[in-house]
């Protein structure tokens, strides 16, 4: 699951085209559609939205990540604790795991169709006007890169560190007993994020800096424009729907 949760799907689609910032743009007026306007219909539209989005882009099936049998037994057991407020409870909180969903799916998608190089462009460039202030958007645009760059190494890390523990020797049961895996690979996950944050300090130190890493040129173009634009008539039509109905 980690190996495709944050990277981009090498494929070639018009979505991949589109500037980042449009797209980071078009995941903000989504996510504020169903934050103030969070009704069935218009979250059905925007599942069919995202649907035709992936499609569009190209993305394979096998991009979805298999979540783990644990995380749908934890919203089953929200609906079971819901249920006996009655079956309101259990529909409002369906209805909030659905929009979180669509909320995850909307990042997910930027990143399967986004080079990670491009988002700290866009974000220094989006945040443009707030220099005026005396915001540091160009620090602030380095972090988050980074950590969209670093968090899929250290899944990916987390993943090999389990997959080495399970084969370690136990031989006696009070050792088996005392064990904690999970201080044992936090810990060891720690000391692996530590080396790899020198390393990855000293090779951008040795390229010039984190300004590089903003310095690359993007701008939105016509294609964007009309990206943008169909995302607004979307959720126009999402809402005027709502009304109708």
């Amino acid at each position: 699951m980690s190996t495709v949760l944050l990277r981009q799907v090498p494929v070639s689609s018009p979505v991949h085209r589109l500037w980042a910032g449009t797209k980071m743009i078009a995941a903000f007026l989504l996510s504020l559609l169903v934050m103030f306007w969070p009704t069935w219909i218009v979250l059905g539209v925007m599942i069919v939205f995202l649907i035709v989005i992936g499609i569009v882009a190209r993305l394979p099936l096998g991009t979805l990540p298999r979540l783990p049998w644990w995380f749908w037994g934890l919203l089953g057991l929200g609906a079971l604790l819901n249920m006996p407020v009655g079956g309101a409870a259990v529909l409002s909180y369906t209805r909030v795991v659905v929009f979180g969903l669509v909320l995850l799916t909307a990042s997910f998608l930027i990143a399967w169709t986004t080079p990670m190089g491009e988002i700290a462009p866009a974000l220094a460039k989006l945040g443009k006007p707030l220099r005026r202030v005396r915001v540091p958007v160009d620090e602030w645009a380095v972090v988050v890169a980074l950590t969209l760059r670093g968090l899929p190494l250290l899944l990916e890390e987390i993943r090999v560190l389990r997959a080495a523990r399970k084969l370690r020797p136990k031989e006696r049961l009070l050792d088996r007993a005392a064990d904690s895996p999970i201080i044992d690979i936090l810990t060891a996950a720690m000391a692996v994020a530590s080396r790899r944050a020198t390393e990855l300090g000293e090779a951008i130190t040795a390229r010039g800096g984190t300004g590089q890493l903003t310095a690359h040129p993007s701008a939105p173009g016509r294609r964007d424009a009309v990206a943008l634009g169909a995302v607004v008539a979307v959720c126009a039509g999402s809402i005027l729907l709502d009304i109708l109905v």
